[in-house]
């Protein structure tokens, strides 16, 4: 019987859940499908700086799960960019922090950035 899932610590859902080009004609095969806790690496280690250990940490789970994780969401960013695809963040194994979740408050937290609550 395989390992259940672990689920992934997310602080907040993207603003924006599509990208891509304006003069797609969004057939399915146009399309690449990125995962919330995917995007949440990308927010972390790209946008934060935060390394793969410090986005283990916030995320809680291992570094290795962070590395492929990363490697995934950096190959689909890359085949919207280049082949023109239409990029969707949706689903994954994650669960939002909350206020009740102290270790979440950290400067990688979306939810609680300078004193406020982002929602």
């Amino acid at each position: 019987m395989p390992r259940p899932r672990k689920w992934r610590k997310v602080c907040s859902l993207p603003d924006s859940d599509q990208f891509g080009p304006l003069n797609s004609k969004m057939e399915q095969n146009d399309i690449v499908v990125m995962t919330v806790d995917e995007y949440e690496t990308i927010r972390l280690i790209d946008l934060e700086g935060f390394t793969q250990e410090e986005c283990a940490k916030q995320m809680n789970i291992a570094r290795t799960t962070v590395q492929g994780m990363y490697t995934d969401a950096r190959l689909k960013l890359a085949e919207s960019l280049v082949n023109g695809k239409v990029l969707r963040i949706k689903g994954g194994d994650y669960k939002l922090c909350d206020s009740s979740d102290k270790t979440c408050f950290g400067e990688g937290c979306r939810r609680h950035m300078h004193g406020k609550s982002v929602t």
